[in-house]
């Protein structure tokens, strides 16, 4: 099952390795992450030829984190190999007709190759480093979790990528410190 903690869809592809572990091992672990995140409209498998997909979505993540953690970080960083990947998006809008006779605006993007599947990912991201932030672009607290988040609470003190997760272990963790040292 794949779950989603970053409330943005580009920290959500930095959180495609968790504690280390790549979480994408072929290009059809690429597509379903894709199909999961709403980031893929292609109609059949992966374009461009086997493992095309996987290098381009691990090269695109990378590239992300590295952009991620100098605008955390304060620092400038080199925006050319994003805006190449910006480059591949091939889109129009189109206007669809919603239940209740209402109309929205929707983007269709191009999918022939692997770069122009990943390109709504690469727009995230530049929308996410061009106007978040990032002082609510957090990384868990928790000392073994790699996961990045948008703190979208009202109070803006999210501390955790899950309380499922890791919120729940540290508060348990916490508690009995406490007991112990009580």
């Amino acid at each position: 099952m794949i779950e989603f903690y970053g409330d943005h869809p580009a920290l959500d592809l930095l959180n495609t390795v968790v504690q280390g572990e790549e979480t994408w091992h072929d290009d059809a672990d690429v597509m379903a992450w894709l199909a999961a995140a709403g980031q893929s409209t292609a109609p059949e498998g992966a374009p461009g030829k086997p493992g095309e997909l996987l290098a381009a979505a691990r090269a695109l993540r990378e590239t992300v984190r590295a952009a991620v953690a100098a605008r955390k970080g304060g620092t400038r960083f080199d925006a050319g190999a994003l805006n190449t990947a910006l480059a591949h998006a091939e889109r129009h809008m189109v206007l669809v007709e919603e239940s209740g006779a209402g109309l929205s605006l929707q983007a269709r993007y191009a999918a022939r190759t692997p770069q122009q599947l990943l390109a709504p990912l690469a727009e995230a991201a530049a929308q996410l480093l061009a106007t978040a932030d990032f002082k609510l672009v957090r990384k868990c607290e928790d000392h073994a979790c790699t996961l990045w988040f948008l703190d979208r609470t009202k109070s803006h003190r999210r501390r955790w990528c899950s309380m499922a997760l890791c919120g729940n272990r540290n508060k348990v963790a916490a508690f009995r410190q406490r007991q112990q040292e009580g």
